[in-house]
């Protein structure tokens, strides 16, 4: 089915919820003529968008104060155009290694039209959004210690299982940006960045442009390790440059 066929049919699939307030899979299945996993893969997706809740054989409309509060998802506009411009420098078939966070978790739902993907993840979060996605990419873990800080695996066996691999590309945030050293972050666990890092041949950094020129004390990546920052409009030329004088690329979406 093409990538238009399922944004009709997803769209319909939340107005009917809206019209009716429930629905179930069964039903959706046989009103759209597709397999129940298909649907389950759509109220997944409409469901990380903010546009429903998933209940036990269906779905349900959204209460009317979660839908007042929207405003407030953590998956902020600049973040989806953000991901929109890191997915552009996505080659179908690449293997890819995704981090942890809200910024790159706005990655996933624009690679549902990238075919071949091998995605290794440290994160929970991000790797039940890639197994919802109809692209159906090979899903690999890290494994290793939870980490309630930063909600994902660390430590030495997430760290030895990545130097098992090679990828093409790190999706990588950061909590801040010192324009001097590189990307810095309040979490003291560093190391399996590092290894994130080691392991791609191509480093792309994705934050949004109110967190650069935070100086925070843990270093996470130098500029040497990384290729390109992608960010927003919002980035100043005059920091543009200066990050483009460590031989970053620079990309504002």
């Amino acid at each position: 089915m093409s990538k238009r066929n399922t944004q009709l049919r997803r769209h319909a699939i939340a107005n009917l919820v809206n019209e009716k307030g429930e629905v179930s899979v069964e039903a959706l299945s046989s009103q759209f003529d597709t397999s129940e996993v298909t649907i389950r893969k759509d109220l997944a997706s409409l469901e990380t968008n903010g546009l429903l809740l998933r209940r036990y054989g269906g779905a349900i409309a959204l209460p009317r104060e979660v839908v007042a509060d929207e405003m407030n998802s953590k998956v902020s506009f600049r973040k989806v155009e953000l991901a929109k411009a890191a997915a552009e420098l996505i080659r179908e078939h690449n293997r890819i290694v995704i981090d942890s966070g809200s910024t790159t978790a706005a990655l996933i739902q624009q690679l549902n039209d990238k075919r071949g993907l091998v995605v290794m993840t440290n994160s929970l979060n991000v790797a039940n959004a890639l197994n919802e996605l109809e692209s159906e990419p090979t899903l690999l873990m890290t494994g290793g210690t939870w980490d309630t800080h930063s909600e994902s695996f660390q430590g030495q066996v997430a760290e030895s299982v990545l130097r098992s691999y090679d990828f093409d590309q790190l999706f990588i945030g950061a909590d801040g940006i010192d324009l001097a050293r590189g990307t810095t972050t309040f979490n003291e666990l560093v190391g399996l960045s590092k290894v994130m890092a080691e392991v791609s041949r191509e480093v792309i950094v994705m934050v949004e442009s109110e967190k650069i020129g935070r100086k925070i004390p843990n270093l996470e990546l130098a500029w040497d390790s990384i290729d390109v920052l992608v960010t927003d409009r919002g980035l100043a030329d005059e920091d543009a440059a200066q990050i483009e004088s460590h031989q970053v690329r620079v990309i504002r979406a």
